[in-house]
Formats: C-alpha cells, sequence, structure tokens
C-alpha cells in the first residue's frame, strides 16, 4: 500500500510538473527596415495579376507551338488567351475610377 501511494504521488507530480510550459525568455526583437518608396510601389503592382499575366502569355505561347489544329478549337483559344490578356492589362492599368 505505501509503494501505491509513493506511486501516486510521484505520478501526480510528474503531471503537475509537465502540465506547465517552460518559460524562455524570449529574445529581443531585431527591428525591422521600414519600406522604402521603391517597397510601396512594388507592392502595388498588383502581383497576383502580374501572375495572371505570365500565366497567360505562357500559355498563348504553347498554344501558338502546339502541333495540331483540334478542328479550329486551337485558333479560338488562341483569341480567347489575347482578349485575356487584353482585360488582365486593363486592369493592371485601372487604379479605382
Amino acid at each position: 500500500m505505501r509503494n501505491w501511494l509513493y506511486s501516486s504521488l510521484a505520478l501526480a507530480a510528474l503531471v503537475f510538473a509537465l502540465s506547465f510550459p517552460v518559460a524562455v525568455p524570449a529574445a529581443p526583437r531585431t527591428p525591422q527596415p521600414k519600406p522604402g518608396p521603391a517597397a510601396a510601389a512594388a507592392a502595388e503592382e498588383h502581383p497576383e495579376l502580374r501572375a495572371a499575366m505570365a500565366n497567360l502569355r505562357d500559355a498563348r505561347e504553347h498554344l501558338d507551338h502546339a502541333a495540331h489544329d483540334f478542328g479550329g478549337h486551337r485558333v479560338a483559344a488562341i483569341k480567347a488567351v489575347d482578349e485575356a490578356i487584353h482585360e488582365v492589362d486593363e486592369a493592371m492599368k485601372y487604379n479605382g475610377r
């Protein structure tokens, strides 16, 4: 009975000790440099639109070099991609008018 009591107390102490996180002092924060005007301009260039434009131009290139006409659907796809490129270009120029 005495061993059971000591084992129970030891287990309770272990669970109690492990239930609290260890407090470690945090390292001092290094100040982040403030973005300059060039960084602000780059952030305003709409990265999603630039990525979409790159993907559309890549798709246009693949369609241009396709080995088959696919029953006229390749030409229709090229026309649709050209229209999409134009629309994304207009969106990039739009400034909330």
